[in-house]
């Protein structure tokens, strides 16, 4: 099914929902009139409905009797008193989308019982400006093009790729916690420029739309990273020489190791308290 036409809830009002509900309503994806959302801060509630049109409802069981599709928008510790909560009101059997980091659709269907349409993803935080990317992890049970629904969802709000729920802890370590491996980038090139006596305010803005740049360019022409270096690598120059002090400091392993360790401190908490 296209969720054009169908009613889109969101069980939780955070920073990552309203993404969501934005990138939804300004694509023309979802009407506001048909996006339900729920939090536990009714002001929270009022202020999405009022800024963006939508319908606000007063509790978690009431926006999952009503809805289509369902966006389970809550931090991981709260996830099992809210299914707890919204449970007797399945039965129209909504598909479930659950944004959860670490949450596994076993933990989910503990509780729920084999829910049969459940569908886990993993955003990450540049969806908050429409530029996210977000991991949609394939589950059995699911009804013809539901896969294909999510899809279209969190293509409102960035791209999306389908893989193995097996998968997502190295996603959670790569793009869930690379934005902040980038921004730690961004802030080491500024202070650098800094060091050699640009003020700060224009070394933060050569250092983020340098990094905005290349990462356009890398993606629009589909250009290894590799020629990319190469292309602005002239011989004896200054890039090669400033990529031979990077090299010295051990940057490819350094983020390598980074996605690694970010990826198995997920497996951790995915497993839970021991």
């Amino acid at each position: 099914m296209s969720v054009k036409g169908k009613k889109v809830g969101f069980v939780g009002a955070g920073n990552m929902g309203e993404a969501l509900i934005r990138g939804l309503v300004e694509s023309n994806l979802v009407p506001p009139d048909k996006i339900l959302v729920a939090d536990v801060r009714a002001d929270r509630v009022h202020q999405l409905a009022d800024q963006y049109g939508l319908r606000a409802v007063a509790s978690n069981a009431s926006l999952v009797s009503a809805a289509d599709v369902v966006i389970l928008a809550v931090k991981p510790q709260i996830m099992a008193p809210v299914l707890r909560e919204a449970m007797p009101a399945l039965t129209n059997r909504p598909l479930l989308i659950s944004i959860a980091a670490g949450v596994s659709t076993a933990t989910i269907q503990s509780i729920l019982g084999k829910y049969p349409r459940l569908i886990r993803v993993m955003p990450n935080t540049p969806a908050l400006v429409l530029q996210g990317v977000t991991a949609i992890a394939r589950a059995p049970g699911l009804e013809q093009d539901d896969l294909e629904t999510a899809q279209e969802i969190f293509a409102a709000v960035g791209r999306a790729v389908v893989l193995d729920e097996e998968q997502m802890d190295a996603v959670t370590g790569l793009s869930g916690s690379g934005p902040a491996y980038v921004a730690l980038v961004i802030e080491a090139l500024a202070d650098g420029g800094v060091k050699m006596g640009l003020d700060r305010a224009t070394a933060m803005t050569l250092a983020t739309q340098t990094v905005l740049g290349a990462a356009k360019l890398l993606a629009e022409t589909g250009m290894h990273p590799a020629a990319l270096k190469d292309m602005v690598s002239s011989p004896g120059g200054t890039t090669i020489a400033g990529i031979a002090a990077l090299e010295e400091g051990g940057v490819r392993t350094t983020f390598i190791r980074a996605v690694e360790r970010a990826t198995l401190r997920s497996r951790e908490l995915g497993r839970g308290p021991a």
